[in-house]
């Protein structure tokens, strides 16, 4: 084998309470194909396509954690052409650096041979991107929780009612992760950790049962949501529309994309109809569902 596709769905982290731990994969996709050759006469070249020219150099998270895993394995990486279909907005809060990581990493394994674990080559990305929220359902797909101990990231699987629909209100504008995480406090209270605690075990059981009611309520936060409204225009008056519709809230991973999570097939119209009444600023409404599957090789040769 010398070329392999990779498609990596979308990811929304936090999920209100759980900050930098819970995360959920959706149905919005990046494909990424790898083709390796190695030649005696070559020290090794790479080009990347697809996306914009300020990605195509050697900063590019999927030619990255490409190379981590090769480096892994004691392998030459050849040269490499990576072309990629990215479906997943930049920069809004959906996954696409950890989409390309995961790409990256089950690329390269693919192509050596399958050497690695998913959990090997999330202990690698993870060592890349410093938390798991995002990566674990990239690679595993569903809802997770994760946590990092002794260095190596762990994870674990939580049920989600099948009812649930994931409407993701991504605007024209984007939100870099550093400039998200700036603002937040390096301290947080007694009173506030525990907030986030008994919150985050709720969403966990309201996404289980399907309770839009508890879910509302257990999607507030103390630990990053407040402090990152201010950056992302019309949040207030976006999350008051929401709420008066019955719908429960919060922030996808770092913004500036919002989530909406309802039982109500319905609620994407009349959300379309009533939201330019609350804000100017351009906002598409993606109709999302759980990916239950995560990262998989769609085409290989």
């Amino acid at each position: 084998m010398n070329q392999v596709t990779i498609r990596v769905p979308a990811t929304t982290a936090n999920l209100g309470p759980g900050f930098d731990a819970f995360g959920c994969a959706l149905s919005l996709y990046t494909d990424v194909t790898f083709t390796r050759t190695l030649n005696v006469d070559s020290v090794g070249s790479f080009r990347i396509t697809g996306c914009d020219e300020a990605y195509q150099g050697p900063d590019n998270l999927a030619y990255e954690a490409f190379c981590a895993v090769c480096d892994s394995l004691s392998e030459p990486i050849g040269d490499l052409h990576i072309h990629i279909d990215a479906h997943i907005p930049i920069c809004r809060g959906l996954g696409s650096s950890a989409a390309l990581l995961v790409a990256g990493a089950m690329g390269a394994n693919e192509l050596l041979g399958r050497r690695l674990s998913t959990q090997g080559l999330l202990n690698i990305t993870n060592a890349m991107e410093g938390h798991p929220d995002n990566l674990a359902p990239a690679f595993f797909g569903g809802l997770t929780a994760s946590m990092v101990d002794g260095g190596l990231p762990m994870t674990v699987s939580f049920p989600l009612h099948s009812g649930w629909q994931f409407l993701a209100m991504v605007p024209d504008f984007d939100l870099p992760t550093a400039k998200a995480r700036a603002v937040l406090p390096k301290d947080v209270s007694r009173a506030d950790a525990i907030y986030n605690i008994s919150h985050g075990a709720m969403v966990l059981k309201a996404l289980e049962l399907g309770s839009e009611k508890l879910l509302r309520n257990a999607m507030r936060d103390k630990l990053h949501q407040d402090y990152r409204k201010d950056l992302i225009q019309d949040y207030e008056p976006i999350e008051a529309l929401i709420r008066t519709m019955g719908a429960a809230f919060c922030l996808s991973g770092a913004g500036p994309t919002l989530l909406c999570l309802t039982m109500d097939p319905t609620l994407k119209d009349r959300l379309a109809e009533k939201l330019p009444q609350v804000t100017t600023a351009n906002w598409e409404i993606y109709p999302l569902h759980v990916e239950f599957q995560g990262a998989k090789i769609i085409a290989s040769e």
